[in-house]
């Protein structure tokens, strides 16, 4: 089957390298900062509250597909929800596994919706598209909520700056590389025909007019949601409840540890940390852990242990959980079509 030809043993072998080097800046930032320490908070821990934690990803991921569906809804395609759920978490495992985060599921879930002939690739991707940017939204004003309430309490020190900055710099580079892209289609069009001219001349697969009528088909299902306020409105609102859903379960891994962390502290620290989602290991692994462990010491009086506790716990179910369930899911969209 095609779909399979996405993993393949190259991509496989590269994934797995990634895991590697990551699961070993794992075990020495864990020696730094002292298993025994991290064991110690752990074994007090409260099940009940990681259980709630676990549900709570679950029900974000599920309310960013809804987001989804809803965006789907104005092209006519109808898809089943629990169907488009499966599909939406396949695409989360593809972000999870490639380094520096959302490079993988887009395409992914594109490609798997148009081999069956649910959607054609354009509608798919220009609709995820659509649904991702909207995302975005809500991700900063977390950030900025969070940054300024500790800011203005006195509680955000100097040394978390940079991350602040990091933040405002993302978020002014996502908006004007969007407006810029959706203002000059034109050269953007041309612009990614010529750089992709030289590999599509040596793949019998996919040829130039092909490329080029799916990027104009693309830009044309954007126009059509650009045109439906009311659903830009409900989508967004989706997303602002699927951030909220995916920032309780580091609240929710202080509780089973017995802290109880400020709300704004969570909305920051959930959101900064995200920037160490950049380095080159597969869904930030290694550089997530060590920012979230920095800022929760930087921001509240936790040791490093009970702050590398809270760490591992809340990567355990907003990463590890999701790609164990994501990946059923990717086996299952791969192998039944």
């Amino acid at each position: 089957m095609a779909t399979q030809n996405a993993f393949n043993g190259g991509t496989v072998a590269k994934v797995g390298a990634g895991f590697a080097i990551a699961l070993v800046l794992l075990y020495l930032f864990g020696t730094v900062v002292g298993w025994a320490a991290i064991a110690r908070t752990l074994r007090a821990a409260d099940p009940r509250w990681f259980g709630l934690a676990l549900a709570s990803t679950t029900l974000g991921l599920a309310a960013w597909a809804k987001a989804w569906d809803e965006v789907l809804c104005v092209i006519d395609v109808d898809i089943p929800f629990p169907s488009l759920v499966v599909t939406y978490f396949a695409g989360t495992f593809a972000d999870y596994v490639t380094p520096m985060g959302k490079a993988g599921g887009g395409p992914l879930i594109a490609y798997l919706l148009s081999t069956d002939d649910r959607i054609s690739y354009h509608e798919s991707l220009a609709t995820l598209t659509t649904a991702d940017l909207l995302n975005l939204v809500p991700y900063f004003l977390f950030a900025v909520v969070g940054g300024l309430g500790l800011a203005f309490r006195g509680g955000l020190p100097r040394r978390a700056d940079l991350l602040a900055g990091a933040l405002g710099g993302v978020a002014v580079v996502v908006g004007s590389g969007g407006y810029l892209a959706w203002r000059y289609r034109t050269t953007v069009t041309y612009s990614l025909v010529a750089l992709l001219t030289p590999v599509l001349e040596r793949t019998p697969f996919v040829d130039v007019a092909t490329v080029r009528e799916e990027i104009h088909g693309f830009y044309e299902e954007m126009d059509r949601i650009a045109d439906e306020p009311r659903l830009l409105g409900y989508t967004l609102a989706l997303g602002v409840t699927g951030w909220v859903l995916f920032t309780i379960p580091l609240y929710l891994a202080g509780l089973t540890v017995g802290v109880t962390l400020d709300p704004l502290v969570v909305m920051f620290v959930v959101t900064a940390s995200t920037v160490a989602g950049l380095v080159p290991t597969p869904g930030g692994l290694g550089g997530v852990e060590v920012a979230l462990v920095g800022l929760l010491v930087a921001l509240t009086p936790l040791s490093a242990g009970s702050a590398a506790a809270i760490a591992l716990l809340y990567r355990v179910a907003s990463y590890w959980y999701v790609l164990g369930v994501g990946g059923l899911a990717a086996f299952y969209e791969v192998y039944s079509y």
